[in-house]
């Protein structure tokens, strides 16, 4: 009779789709917000706010962090969560769906390296290899390596937020055992909102009618909901696993682009979102059926 372990492995694959489902829609949210990227990401942030407050308070969750180092570290956590999305939003709208959300996924990449340097975990020769497919992906995204094109200035912008997006993930995969990945956000959008509000008080403190949509979905599906998924499959993946198996977010991203606003990805664009879900499809076969990661 075959042994029940396998099929349960599947769960967290499952929660990491519907996180990656729901923060897939930052591409077409972020691209076509009708604000500059940092009021846009201010909102984003209160509205997520209000909505992780509540839900904690519901849910019955303790808000203290316990020491100051712990302290320390969720608060810079929230620093580099509000330069990544900063960052992002500047891909985005620079480029397009596509080459904003792929250019991103060079994370994988960088946080296999990174990690076993800041955690002192072994490196793995496979996530190694899956890092330089996502690499090579991403390298057939830019359509000319001109600085005066708004597409490979997009494309550095999504390089930089992937970089602040690993540094902030591995950060917290040494937290999320002990503080609630709800929790975690909260603190994330409350520093966030305060990082940029002395920016964002020399324009506008009120969106028009038309960006209320694109905001309430970043803040409550975006940001609340996908973010907080994601965090929590940090206690069943390494932040190197976690990160491979994310990279499917640019194909729900993309298809979202299509399917609202016809932006269709051209041949290079293709190729590099398939090297990119190769990867992805190596790592979740690998993954299944494992035990699952805690440290």
């Amino acid at each position: 009779m075959p042994s029940p372990a396998p099929t349960a492995s599947y769960r967290p694959l499952v929660e990491i789709n519907l996180a990656m489902i729901f923060i897939g829609t930052s591409g077409v949210l972020g691209r076509f917000v009708p604000l500059a990227p940092i009021e846009a990401v201010w909102w984003r942030a209160i509205i997520a706010l209000g909505l992780l407050g509540a839900f904690c308070w519901w849910k019955g969750y303790t808000f203290r962090l316990r020491g100051w180092k712990r302290t320390g570290m969720v608060l810079l956590a929230g620093l580099l969560m509000a330069g990544h999305w900063v960052t992002y939003f500047y891909a985005l709208q620079l480029s397009s769906v596509a080459i904003g959300m792929l250019s991103i996924f060079t994370f994988p990449a960088m946080t296999t390296l990174l990690e076993p340097l800041l955690l002192r975990k072994p490196f793995e020769p496979r996530h190694l290899l899956l890092a330089a497919l996502v690499v090579a992906g991403v390298y057939f995204l830019a359509p000319s390596f001109s600085l005066e094109d708004g597409a490979t200035l997009g494309l550095l912008f999504g390089l930089l937020s992937a970089f602040i997006y690993s540094l902030r993930n591995i950060l917290l995969k040494t937290q999320v055992n002990a503080v609630q990945g709800s929790v975690l956000m909260f603190y994330q959008v409350v520093v966030t909102g305060i990082a940029l509000l002395p920016i964002l008080s020399y324009g506008s403190l009120g969106p028009r009618p038309e960006a209320w949509p694109y905001l309430i979905g970043l803040g409550v599906f975006t940001t609340a909901i996908g973010h907080t998924l994601f965090l929590g499959s940090f206690r069943h993946f390494s932040v190197s696993t976690a990160s491979l198996l994310a990279c499917v977010q640019p194909v729900y991203g993309i298809l979202l682009g299509v399917v609202f606003f016809r932006e269709i990805p051209g041949p290079s664009s293709l190729l590099g979102g398939a090297l990119i879900l190769l990867a992805v499809v190596v790592e979740a076969r690998k993954t299944v059926g494992a035990k699952p990661t805690k440290g």
